[in-house]
């Protein structure tokens, strides 16, 4: 079956939204479609050994439900069975509502569960109160969506082309669920280009994303190593909050084949079902500043009983944006450098480059992920590129095993260019990056060269130390006030409201800088040398910040004078003229 085959596939089982119309909100067809789709899948999946399948439950039908589970599950030769004598084609329109419960109850608890989420029970009964019900099992029933004809990938084609028209018709949400595909594709590829040594015949490549929403990014990730590679066993892990987008997660990877014991639900940063785990490539599209404080009492607690050796030793972040708390999160799961380490892709909006000054939660973890290296590249996406935002955007691309050329060295690359512009907008999308511009990106990230577009810069080049500088209080008749107790005895007393501070750039000499810069200006001020950083001792408070506008900024002189003086010429006897026409 060829691409174009599953589109026709997709559109013609999103074309029951026909029948909903009136009866159900846009942003709900993709509630009821999604889940019969599933289940008319599985059904399909499960034809060949359903008759073995009810033997062996009649068989054992005293035995308890972990035993019974595990001798099903073998019978069917799948990673889900269905206990049931019916099917969708089989139920009559008499009791279709309680006939079609049964049925979906009737799944091992994995599948069970994916309804569940789905509140698949709550539309059962709303369709069958619009007289729908029966109608929609009966188109669903009518498509064949066996093995035979479609392979698990393509199923996952179509499926996936199901969930992106659930995105485009719910879009005033969709943002927090579901990441573009162009931003997937393009946040995929840059991890995972140039890791042949990872993707060897017979290895076992392992894809996390703690923010997993609908299962992009794990999908993207498969797909892109299957196409690379022979013989690579891709196993999928995730963590998702939100039980559709979990249950919808769940259900591409089910119909697609695929392992679904590592895909959990619950909150990724209070409640970490996958503690310990270490994983070879990482990818993540976290919500855009949004305030961590339901969570803050546990986040508080790790970061304060277990330092480093848990996920949040290096600093927390202001309660408004916990963007950089995923990115800690992703971090405590690279794998050893030794076992060939972690490559890490982060979609950010642009407050984790700069908010928070010296000694603040956010310049902390700059600071640790700078420090340790980990900082490979940068990405800066076009505005307008995601369904519920139009904001600047950044890939984070970290690494704790780079290349030697790479070392001690952060690449920025500009590529807010790299757009074109969409028929339709989808809610704030409107824009999209094409095949080709993602190529243009992943080739500027690979050749790692200066360019326009592309600069390289040492670690050093992000940091500063923040001094105080002090001036002397005067009394009334411009007199030094001198201190008269205390270890400052003797010693001009400080004038608060004169007090300053300097950003003075990592690796340069705090007092060269002091005589060169501030000297000259205030003969009479001196740095307080008790304002030292926590960590090093030496006087000045470290601060990290990353303005990458700032490295790409082009200045474009102003117009001639003459241009400008003609320009308002013009404008002035316009208007002149249009006052003697008036009182003419």
């Amino acid at each position: 079956m060829n691409t174009e085959s599953h589109s026709q596939t997709a559109a013609f089982l999103w074309s029951v939204a026909d029948l909903l119309r009136g009866d159900f909100k846009q942003s709900q067809y993709g509630r009821i479609i999604l889940p019969f789709t599933l289940l008319r899948r599985m059904e399909c999946v499960l034809e060949g050994t359903k008759a073995k399948v009810l033997v062996e439950a009649k068989a054992h039908q005293n035995k308890s439900y972990a035993v019974r589970e595990q001798l099903l599950l073998r019978a069917s030769g799948h990673q889900f069975f269905n206990e049931s004598q019916l099917s969708l084609g089989s139920l009559a329109d008499a009791q279709i509502s309680d006939d079609l419960l049964t049925y979906t109850q009737s799944f091992s608890k994995d599948a069970r569960e994916i309804f569940e989420h789905f509140h698949f029970e709550d539309f059962v009964q709303q369709l069958s109160a619009a007289d729908l019900l029966y109608q929609i099992v009966q188109r669903f029933a009518a498509v064949d969506l066996s093995p035979k004809k479609i392979s698990n990938f393509g199923m996952g084609i179509i499926f996936e082309e199901l969930i992106r028209k659930f995105a485009e018709s719910s879009n005033e949400t969709a943002g927090e669920h579901f990441t573009p595909r162009d931003i997937v594709h393009l946040a995929t590829s840059l991890v995972i280009t140039g890791q042949d040594d990872k993707l060897k015949p017979n290895k076992i490549v392992t894809i996390y994303d703690p923010t997993a929403g609908t299962g992009g990014f794990l999908s993207e990730g498969d797909e892109y190593i299957q196409a690379i590679s022979e013989k690579v066993t891709v196993s999928l892990s995730g963590q998702e909050l939100n039980p559709e987008s979990y249950a919808i997660c769940k259900a591409d990877m089910l119909i697609k084949g695929q392992d679904i014991s590592k895909i959990r639900l619950g909150n990724t940063l209070s409640d970490d079902q996958l503690a310990g785990e270490r994983f070879d490539f990482m990818l993540s599209n976290p919500p855009f500043g949004v305030e961590w404080k339901k969570v803050q009492k546990q986040i508080t607690d790790e970061h304060k009983r277990l330092g480093h050796d848990g996920r949040f030793g290096p600093g927390l972040p202001r309660v408004s944006d916990g963007s950089l708390l995923f990115l800690l999160h992703l971090v405590s799961k690279m794998r050893d450098p030794r076992e060939g380490g972690s490559r890490i892709g982060i979609i950010l909006n642009g407050s984790p480059l700069f908010t928070g000054g010296a000694g603040s939660g956010e310049s902390e973890i700059r600071r640790y992920l700078l420090q340790h290296d980990y900082v490979e590249a940068i990405v800066a996406l076009p505005t307008d590129m995601f369904y519920n935002t139009g904001i600047a955007t950044y890939i984070w691309l970290l690494s704790n095993n780079k290349p030697k050329e790479r070392k001690g060295k952060v690449q920025l690359i500009d590529g807010t260019q790299h757009f074109s512009k969409m028929r339709k907008s989808l809610g704030s999308k409107r824009q999209y990056i094409t095949d080709e511009q993602i190529d243009d990106l992943v080739r500027l990230y690979g050749r790692f060269e200066e360019t326009p577009q592309s600069k390289i810069f040492p670690i050093e080049a992000f940091g500063y130390r923040r001094i105080t500088v002090e001036r002397p209080l005067r009394d009334e008749q411009g007199n030094i006030v001198v201190a008269t107790k205390g270890k400052n005895k003797g010693k001009p007393e400080a004038d608060s409201s004169l007090r300053d501070n300097e950003n003075v750039p990592l690796g340069q000499s705090v007092y060269d800088y002091f005589e060169r810069e501030v000297k000259p200006h205030v003969p009479d001020a001196w740095i307080d040398e008790s304002k030292t950083d926590a960590l090093d001792g030496e006087v000045g408070v470290v601060g990290f910040e990353i303005p990458f506008n700032r490295h790409f900024y082009v200045f474009k002189p102003p117009r001639p004078l003459e241009e400008i003086d003609a320009d308002l010429k013009q404008c002035t006897d316009r208007i002149k003229q249009m006052i003697e026409e008036l009182s003419a």
